[in-house]
């Protein structure tokens, strides 16, 4: 039997790489995009690549760190300052970096005890991890949409 925690650790990785209930996932979605699609900037909507950079932030910056016991010390104000790409192979490299970042929170949180799930996480303020895990899943569907949308508006 999985536990929560696999179970968890399962659907976080399902929006990176498939087998959601949504039947789509970043991966798949990116795997197309090149670096002046990523970088094409609207006047109403974020670049592909400020959303890509933005999902990854909270992993990375603030989901990993935690998760290997150390502080928290991402900040929201931070999580659209996206670095300049301007080769594929840098887009290449970033998407790479993200889908490793994924691959690795995806391990550390079947390796979380259930009963860590409802802990809190860092601070009783942010709620437990589970509420956190299941935030990130959320919130990477959502710009997961957002890019969707922008992809179809750039090519039509």
């Amino acid at each position: 039997m999985n536990s929560f925690s696999q179970l968890t650790s399962q659907n976080f990785r399902a929006i990176f790489f498939g087998g959601n209930w949504t039947v789509t996932n970043l991966k798949e979605v990116l795997s197309d995009i090149t670096i002046d699609e990523a970088n094409k900037k609207n006047d109403y909507f974020n670049s592909i690549l400020a959303l890509t950079f933005h999902i990854n932030y909270f992993i990375a910056d603030a989901l990993i760190p935690v998760l290997e016991g150390k502080p928290l010390e991402a900040h929201d104000k931070f999580s659209f300052d996206y670095p300049e790409l301007n080769s594929e192979n840098e887009w290449q490299v970033f998407q790479q970096k993200i889908f490793a970042d994924a691959e690795n929170a995806t391990q550390l949180i079947a390796e979380l005890s259930d009963e860590k799930l409802v802990e809190d996480f860092v601070d009783k303020k942010y709620g437990t991890y589970f509420r956190n895990i299941h935030g990130i899943i959320e919130h990477t569907h959502y710009h997961l949409g957002q890019i969707v949308i922008l992809k179809k508006l750039i090519r039509k």
